[in-house]
């Protein structure tokens, strides 16, 4: 999630283990060890643009790696507190903060290698959004009470009300799969997978993608609080197959390899843009939850396969794509 939710998390769970008068300590130490696992956001190749997205979320985000993230964590601020706390102390609230920041990610869409190095697979539980401003607000108020009062009460309370809005977010992802699964038969499909996420800062509003018979299917299914769920019909696309799509291309060619680097990303969700032959998406995002239209992809050169693909964001923040998007959140008739 956002490095506000990420560092909100980690002071709760530091504050959770406190005594009263290391409560203040705890909420600084924790909110440092809480977003000390993105640092991996650092990790770019002006020459291999894939670098970023590959390491991201990858080994600091790694239940194994949390013993020895903590004590980086620990090593850098005890020149800075060793005359105020006790090593075991510290190492103490810097486990606590960060231990679970690969688990907090791997509660959202995007993929986080979380089993590393026993498994490369990127968990992606799909029941929050990557940035979700009720789940960051019940965060910030417990943390803030709880640096307040001295008081670990507020904290666990608040990692309580957390976990109660998680255990939502899983029953609203049962809702809208349970009627994705009922609109792929209704079609008639037979869907090889079906994924289902909540679209950006919110758990009503979801986005469905399935596979079948080589077309990826989208569609927005809105959940409401009270109502039962809403089908927002949307496009279609033919699934890329890269022993179709590029037949030429050499199998130990630099650009080959960035193509699977890229499918493991995505879960193998690729595409081909329509309108740029020459762009694979991630159909799991867009900008809206009917539509293909992505939020990245790669540009590919199968003139220059030994050049690696070039990342690119094609994010549409414009008035009219808003608009459409709150209508579906809202529940409002679209005819378009």
């Amino acid at each position: 999630m956002d490095l506000l939710t990420q560092g909100l998390l980690g002071t709760a769970m530091a504050q959770s283990g406190a005594k009263k008068q290391e409560a203040r300590l705890a909420t600084g130490i924790g909110f440092f060890a809480g977003i000390a696992a993105d640092v991996d956001i650092l990790i770019q190749s002006e020459n291999d643009p894939l670098l970023n997205i590959e390491f991201h979320r990858h080994f600091t985000h790694s239940l194994f790696f949390v013993p020895l993230g903590a004590l980086v964590v620990a090593l850098l601020l005890w020149p800075f507190l060793r005359k105020r706390l006790p090593f075991a102390r510290l190492y103490l609230f810097t486990f606590l903060g960060y231990c679970l920041s690969g688990t907090l990610d791997a509660f959202t869409s995007y993929g986080t290698n979380l089993l590393w190095p026993v498994s490369d697979e990127r968990v992606a539980l799909n029941i929050i959004s990557v940035l979700d401003p009720a789940f960051t607000l019940i965060l910030l108020i417990a943390g803030a009470v709880a640096w307040k009062r001295y008081s670990h009460a507020a904290a666990r309370i608040g990692l309580l009300l957390a976990a109660t809005y998680l255990s939502f977010g899983w029953m609203q992802m049962q809702r809208a799969e349970t009627a994705a699964t009922a609109l792929i038969a209704e079609r008639g499909h037979r869907a090889e997978r079906l994924l289902v996420k909540p679209t950006l800062a919110n758990l009503v509003l979801w986005r469905s993608i399935y596979e079948s018979d080589g077309q990826f299917h989208v569609d927005a299914i809105r959940v409401g609080l009270f109502s039962a769920p809403r089908i927002y019909p949307g496009e279609s696309v033919e699934k890329f197959v890269l022993e179709r799509d590029l037949n030429g291309l050499p199998a130990a060619s630099v650009l080959a390899q960035d193509i699977a680097r890229f499918s493991h990303f995505s879960s193998g969700y690729l595409a081909i843009r329509s309108q740029q032959p020459d762009v694979l998406v991630d159909v799991r995002y867009s900008n809206l939850p009917t539509t293909i239209a992505p939020l990245w992809g790669i540009e590919i050169d199968t003139a220059q396969p030994d050049r690696h693909a070039q990342y690119k964001l094609y994010r549409d923040s414009s008035s009219a794509t808003r608009e459409k998007f709150m209508k579906l959140l809202l529940g409002e008739h679209i005819l378009d």
